[in-house]
């Protein structure tokens, strides 16, 4: 994490979280990412549930590229996903995906199940928020 712009908040006496935080303290200017799905830039789907995570996570990570951050900048994540079982299968092989992006950068977390999304091969959309450095 960019120390110097994000902290981590952990309640006294709770355990330290793994894969999330509880909550993220900001000091720099923040970016508000729309929900990215899966899709690559020519619209089209990775078949698997991993695939479109991957994609949306590099979505998401290319918006916030496009602001002057990183993946160590981004401090908030929701996922909104099609069928949370393919979501709770694929938890090991879900790892490797996320690093691929994200490194070790885990923010705060929500993660909800929907009835579907716009984009009906859609199985996954992300949206984040990011704290990134002020411009020179």
């Amino acid at each position: 994490m960019s120390q110097s712009l994000i902290r981590a908040v952990i309640p006294e006496g709770w355990p330290k979280p793994i894969g999330y935080a509880n909550g993220i303290v900001t000091d720099g200017p923040l970016v508000h990412v729309g929900g990215q799905i899966g899709w690559r830039t020519d619209h089209t789907f990775p078949d698997t549930f991993l695939g479109q995570v991957g994609q949306a996570l590099a979505n998401v990570l290319a918006v916030v590229e496009a602001a002057g951050g990183g993946a160590d900048t981004i401090v908030r994540l929701t996922w909104y996903v099609t069928d949370i079982e393919a979501y709770r299968t694929s938890l090991s092989e879900l790892g490797p995906v996320y690093r691929a992006v994200m490194g070790r950068n885990f923010p705060a977390m929500a993660l909800v199940q929907v009835v579907s999304l716009v984009e009906v091969e859609a199985m996954v959309e992300i949206e984040a928020v990011a704290a990134v450095p002020v411009a020179a």
